[in-house]
Parts: C-alpha cells; structure tokens; sequence
C-alpha cells in the first residue's frame, strides 16, 4: 500500500520523501506549497486543521503531522535503515533532544519568516524586522547545537539517522549554507556528506536541487 505525503519541492517534506525513498516504500506526493497563499492552504486543512505541510497519511490510513514526528516514527517503522537509536541506545536521549530542538527552535520559525504580516500586518518596517531578527535567532540555534554535539560521521555518530537528513534540509533554507557553516562548521561537513549520499542523488535532484541560492558554497 502506499504512503501519501502532503508536502513541496524544497520544504520539510523532503526530509520525509528522502526517508521513504531510502526505505523503498511506495509514495506519492501530493504538491501542496502552503506558503504561496490561501489556496495551497485551504487544499491541506482536511488533512491537517493547522493547514501546514508535511502531513503523511499511512496505509494504514493513519494522519500523522509535525516533521519531525514524522521522521521518528518513519525510522522506527523501518528499523531495517537504523535510522534512529532504539530505546535504550545510549544516543536515544540525545536524538530525541536534538529532533525536538530543530523542530521547536529553529523550524518553527519559518511560519513567522514566510509571512511575517501574519504578526504585524502590513508594516514594512516590522516585517522587515521580523525576517531580520530571525535570521540572527536561528543562526544562534545552530551555533548552540554546534557547541553541544560531537560528531562522527555523522551528528550523533558513525551512522546516520533521520536527524541528518532533517538537519541537511533545514540549513538549506535562509540564511542559508553560507551562514550555517559560519556558525556550525562540524555540522556542515556532516550536512555535506548527506547531501553526497550516492543513494539519494536522484531523489535530491528531483525535490530540492542544491542550486543557485541552495548551492552549498565548496
């Protein structure tokens, strides 16, 4: 049966495609870019009352919302990947903490940076504060994460886990990869050998091609 992902070419749904790509699973994806209006919006609220992307239905026909849910229980319905330490895995306190903290600190600001007017209306001036204001805030995210993690090959270790593929799209967005090594250089080599993985070069090729802004400076 078949997975449906509500989502778009270069959001958080990515991550959740490149889990399911990794897995084999059959999905289709159902193209839904929320931030460029009411429309894209209207079209997900019955699937998601937030009117927000991702949501994965399951063949099961179960709605499961919020990425980096998604993501946990993605890797623990394909443990065949190891893609999350089991509980009881000395890392699983530290995956858990740091999914949550992405999502929590960091993710959640792009619903204020996609339409800062959803706050403070049509004053210029302010939007241009908010977008301003939350670029210093999520650089400073990364620089914390950067400072309490010790990575391997990759952030909790020598293998990967849905942390990394979360965390390779999320420095993708503003400020973009440029800042995010500035303040975050272990964790940019990590992000760079995901962006690399021989497995998924089709796949980021069709749903977030690192070019043009997106390009990771070499």
């Amino acid at each position: 049966m078949t997975f449906i992902v509500h989502g778009a070419a270069g959001s958080g749904s990515v991550p959740v495609e490149a889990v399911l790509t990794l897995a084999g699973a059959p999905f289709r994806v159902v193209e839904t870019p929320t931030w460029e209006g009411e429309a894209e919006r209207e079209r997900v609220a019955a699937t998601n009352p937030m009117r927000q992307i991702p949501a994965l239905i399951t063949p099961g026909g179960e709605t499961l919302t919020e990425s980096a849910a998604i993501l946990i229980w993605l890797a623990e319905r394909f443990p065949e990947l190891g893609l999350a330490p089991p509980p009881g895995d000395p890392r699983r306190g530290q995956f858990l903490r740091w999914m949550t903290f992405v999502s929590a600190s960091i993710y959640a600001l792009y619903w204020v940076r996609d339409e800062p007017d959803r706050l403070v209306g049509a004053d210029a001036a302010a939007q241009a504060q908010i977008l301003s204001r939350t670029v210093d805030r999520i650089s400073h995210c990364w620089s914390v994460m950067e400072r309490q993690i010790e990575p391997g090959r990759f952030l909790l270790g020598d293998r990967m886990t849905v942390l990394d593929l979360y965390v390779a799209v999320i420095s993708r967005w503003r400020p973009l990869r440029p800042r995010f090594h500035e303040v975050a250089s272990r964790m940019g080599a990590v992000v760079r050998r995901v962006d690399a993985l021989p497995e998924l070069q089709d796949f980021w090729a069709r749903r977030f091609p690192f070019e043009g802004d997106y390009a990771d400076p070499a």
